[in-house]
């Protein structure tokens, strides 16, 4: 199994892309997709959020992933649907179990109960280290379709999902960091042109779903088998203290 990913500047685009995966075969269960949606309370999921609730708790979103397995159909991908306020994102609605999967980690430590749900049904899990590209889309007003395929769909299934005009992820990162260079460039101490790539590689691992809230040192074996082809030098460290701060450009730092 594979897990692909889109997003979409529109509603319309990614329910188009969810209509041409579920043509090559891949069944609703499998499709999920995250975006924008009405606040909490106006929306009818059996799921206990609140607003002030932290984005991505377990058990609100394991409560989710059981009813949220419907059919695809327009402009809905399943019966029940899977809400959170997140803090620096707003609400945001998920359809389907890999969707809510995907809502389970934005903002949330992995391991959650989602996340194990999905690994035991779906086989490999949600891509820990691109969440914050997806709180970045989301944040933007995009949508994300998601879907967990065999290996021989793959090909098939990233090419629909550039067809009907998923921005690549690669590209959505580097934007992402192009909104902080400038200021992590200011607030660094040292050679930039040559640290920034150890720095930024740092920064990112900061903001692992695994790693979020926790010191260097509480996550140093974890970063060292993480990174085995990277030296965690002074430049990656100072980046990773950076990344716990982390605010999406416009909050307060």
């Amino acid at each position: 199994m594979e897990i692909v990913t889109g997003v979409f500047k529109s509603q319309d685009a990614a329910e188009n892309a969810i209509s041409q995966l579920k043509s090559l075969g891949i069944p609703d269960k499998r499709i999920g997709t995250v975006g924008p949606g009405a606040a909490p309370e106006t929306i009818e999921t059996g799921v206990p959020v609140t607003d002030t609730e932290e984005p991505g708790m377990g058990k609100a979103m394991g409560a989710a992933v059981g009813g949220a397995m419907g059919a695809a159909s327009g402009a809905t991908l399943g019966l029940a649907a899977a809400t959170l306020a997140i803090p620096g994102v707003g609400p945001v609605v998920a359809f389907g179990m890999v969707g809510a999967a995907l809502l389970g980690l934005v903002g949330a430590a992995a391991g959650s109960a989602v996340g194990d749900t999905v690994e035991e049904e779906l086989g490999e899990g949600i891509p820990h280290e691109d969440v914050f590209v997806y709180e970045d889309a989301l944040r933007h007003g995009n949508s994300i379709v998601i879907a967990s395929v065999d290996d021989d769909q793959a090909y098939r299934a990233r090419a629909v999902l550039r067809d009907t005009g998923a921005e690549d992820v690669d590209t959505l990162r580097e934007h992402w960091w192009s909104e902080l260079r400038e200021d992590e460039r200011a607030n660094y101490q040292g050679d930039w042109d040559q640290d920034e790539p150890s720095y930024r590689r740092g920064y990112q691992a900061a903001l692992h779903p695994r790693r979020r809230g926790k010191a260097y040192s509480e996550v140093e074996d974890d970063l060292r088998t993480a990174y085995a082809g990277a030296t965690l030098d002074r430049p990656f460290q100072a980046g990773y203290e950076r990344g716990l701060s982390y605010r999406p450009r416009g909050e307060n730092r």
